[in-house]
């Protein structure tokens, strides 16, 4: 009897350790599996005939295929960044092109090809003269890197929103080289897309020069009584 109830202890606790031992290995992979970067299209209002300042950050995450804490050679150096933008009638015209920690750096290759309601940007940096200098697991949206310059066509309606998307399939990062094993986009489950938006606000009507002197004139007036008394 005793060696049966010693048996049985053994299976219990041989078991216990194997589901410890599986939920582990669950959590861990499950670790790996969310460790994404993250690609981000800032979200901003603009009034109507105005040039709009769109930020667009990424996200470097530790634990991803690239990123700092890999070795030379598995850094993001390149980005191909493609924004559909909708509707096109309320857009006059739309640049892309580096700022933030980008802005100082030279790439080895740049090209931003637009078409009717897109617009993408494509940079490639030398990692031994250009490293891009990401910081590591930082607050979203993380580094900017890139900015739209978005004119609001004067005949838009206020109110209206336009979106920008970032395309899933064209939207990707990659080390200098563009090494396949290491390539980051939605499809394959690395990369986050987060898409932004410019809502159209009414323009604020400029003053005249007799307006603005009329202004002045009543501002002067008002600080001479404050002064007399």
């Amino acid at each position: 009897m005793k060696e049966h109830a010693m048996s049985a202890m053994v299976r219990r606790a041989s078991l216990v350790a194997g589901l410890v031992s599986g939920l582990f290995v669950v959590s861990s992979v499950a670790g790996v599996a969310t460790a994404v970067d993250t690609v981000t299209v800032a979200t901003v209002n603009g009034p109507l005939g105005t040039i709009v300042d769109v930020p667009v950050s990424i996200r470097d995450a530790s634990g991803t295929p690239l990123g700092l804490d890999q070795p030379p050679g598995s850094r993001i150096q390149s980005y191909s960044i493609k924004v559909n933008y909708a509707p096109a009638s309320a857009v006059s015209s739309v640049t892309f092109s580096r700022a933030g920690i980008t802005a100082s750096l030279t790439p080895a290759f740049e090209n931003s090809p637009a078409s009717a309601g897109s617009i993408s940007l494509l940079d490639t940096f030398a990692e031994a003269t250009n490293l891009i200098p990401f910081t590591l697991d930082g607050a979203l949206p993380g580094n900017q890197v890139a900015h739209l310059l978005v004119t609001l066509s004067p005949s838009a309606v206020a109110g209206t929103t336009i979106t920008l998307t970032l395309d899933p399939v064209l939207t990707q990062l990659t080390d200098e080289a563009g090494n396949a094993a290491t390539i980051e986009r939605t499809t394959n489950a690395r990369l986050t897309l987060i898409s932004g938006a410019i809502t159209v606000v009414p323009s604020v009507p400029a003053m005249s020069h007799i307006a603005l002197a009329l202004l002045a004139a009543a501002l002067a007036f008002a600080g001479a009584r404050i002064m007399r008394f």
